[in-house]
């Protein structure tokens, strides 16, 4: 006796406000948010400048609509709070949750930037039935403070379609998938914008309308058309009669390591070497290195300790990273002992067995991040940092520190102009005894000793960063001064005579030359 093959389920997740639901819990950690009758927008950076991304309820009765440029709702409705979008943060949520709801089904996959798939085909009857599975969904992503529109459909683009335009919790077979689906709008196609106004003015509003249309009539006109945005091939996929198959990332690789021990001892440190030759000889099978390390001690009073460490660059040398343990285990408290520990690599990146040269001679990269990891656990990430590059025009912008772990240094930008070698951060004022009219000074005062000029060269202006800047900020015009005793100095005049933005200009030392 064959078995018939179990029709696939497919459940499609849509969470239509995630980005200001995020928004809200993120600031309820350190601030409190705006009442529920503040119209609240959530912007993006677009290319005139920011747009509307999310709103609350507030905005929407207001009649603010997603899309539209913030000056524009700010100039309707003046009381607008306005905040930007987390858009990385954003993602970054959908990541986990793509993983965390395998609680419900192995195959899970992110389904454009607000939504999830899961294939729980075989899977309903563990949580009671498929209406059962959707509300558990359902109140579980609320304990976490979002709010979630879920449909079940044996395709995943009849799923997403039902989900984002249908009823909630509508559960779909095959044999009712024609009816479900006609009286939607062909948006739920997921088509774009264009297409959707291309089929509305050919009277196709509803993808009923769509399917009854003869297929020779429409294969011609969307013959060029990409698979992914051809209304046939969507709406073939969404039926069932093409495939569309989930294409669900795989589990994540966890290297932990653990240490039994027959009886609860003090010390960890004579346990830690062969912890460490352990969890690196599961790297390098994996071709994986190491990039955060964490040490668990769990007590028998059933407490638990934990060292941290981070790498500047992959790691799976073991005299290296037990190296960085020195003196991290003495302010460990064991209690009154300890019978287990756990080595895991949290965070690790793609570490090629391949030898890297033929000549046997060190690579210097290496040496820098062995260096830099070893300062780092001594004197702590925020201590040991290196410069990083800003896009900006004004000098003191330009220039950042980062810690040194979270990557290598970059290069300095090209420049037209020559920049001194070190930055007076914040600038100093000078005092101008003499100026060259729309020129540099010909004798200056600065730190109570007077200089005269002998040359100079410039000026190069710099003017102000309109989108950062506060209004009025003056422009400046730099000027490279080579005094008698052959020093060479960076100054600048901020602001020119009857510029309408303040008093006479003012000068400012900036810089030292070479």
């Amino acid at each position: 006796m064959t078995r018939k093959p179990q029709e696939p389920q497919i459940v499609s997740v849509w969470f239509p406000d995630l980005t200001f639901e995020r928004w809200k819990r993120v600031i309820s950690a350190y601030r409190t948010a705006p009442d529920s009758d503040v119209p609240v927008v959530l912007s993006r950076e677009d290319t005139h400048g920011p747009v509307v991304y999310s709103i609350n309820q507030a905005a929407k009765e207001r009649g603010v609509s997603i899309g539209e440029r913030v000056v524009d709702a700010q100039a309707i409705h003046p009381d607008l709070h306005v905040e930007s979008a987390d858009l990385d943060g954003d993602q970054a949520l959908m990541q986990r949750l793509v993983y965390w709801c395998r609680r419900w089904c192995p195959w899970t996959a992110q389904d454009g930037v607000d939504g999830l798939y899961m294939d729980v085909t075989g899977a309903a009857h563990l949580f009671g039935g498929e209406a059962r599975m959707l509300q558990d969904m359902v109140q579980r992503f609320a304990l976490q403070g979002l709010t979630a529109r879920l449909a079940m459909a044996p395709t995943p683009g009849a799923a997403q379609a039902l989900a984002r335009y249908g009823s909630q919790y509508q559960i779909t077979s095959r044999q009712d998938l024609t009816s479900a689906l006609s009286s939607l709008p062909v948006a739920a196609l997921r088509l774009t914008p264009d297409m959707v106004r291309l089929l509305n003015r050919l009277g196709l509003k509803e993808i009923g309308a769509l399917a009854a249309v003869p297929r020779a009539a429409l294969m011609q006109r969307f013959s060029a058309i990409p698979p992914d945005r051809n209304p046939l091939m969507l709406m073939d996929r969404a039926f069932g009669a093409s495939p569309d198959p989930l294409n669900a990332p795989p589990d994540h690789i966890q290297f932990i390591v653990r240490a039994r021990l027959a009886e609860p001892v003090i010390d960890p440190a004579p346990h830690l070497k062969g912890l460490v030759e352990d969890l690196c000889h599961d790297l390098a099978d994996a071709e994986q290195g190491a990039r955060h390390l964490c040490l668990t001690i769990y007590r028998i009073d059933s407490e638990w300790r934990t060292v941290q460490l981070a790498t500047a660059a992959s790691s799976r040398d073991p005299a290296h990273l037990l190296r960085l343990f020195d003196g991290k285990l003495d302010g460990i408290d064991p209690g009154f002992g300890f019978d287990l520990l756990t080595l895991e690599a949290i965070q690790v990146e793609p570490l090629s067995r391949i030898q890297q040269s033929l000549d046997g001679k060190r690579d210097v990269q290496a040496d820098i991040a062995g260096l830099v990891d070893r300062l780092t656990a001594r004197l702590g990430r925020d201590n040991i940092t290196w410069s990083t590059w800003r896009e900006s025009h004004i000098p003191e912008r330009m220039e950042g520190r980062v810690p040194a772990l979270q990557g290598a240094p970059s290069d300095a930008p090209e420049l037209p102009h020559e920049r001194p070698i070190r930055i007076v951060d914040p600038p100093e004022e000078v005092r101008v005894i003499y100026a060259v009219p729309e020129g540099p000074p010909s004798q200056f005062r600065w730190r109570g000793v007077l200089y005269k000029s002998t040359r100079h060269a410039g000026p190069e202006r710099i003017a102000p960063e309109w989108w950062r800047d506060r209004p009025g900020t003056r422009l400046r015009d730099y000027y490279k001064v080579e005094v008698q005793d052959g020093r060479r100095f960076w100054l600048y005049r901020e602001g020119v005579l009857h510029d309408g933005r303040g008093d006479d200009p003012r000068w400012f030392m900036h810089g030292f030359f070479a």
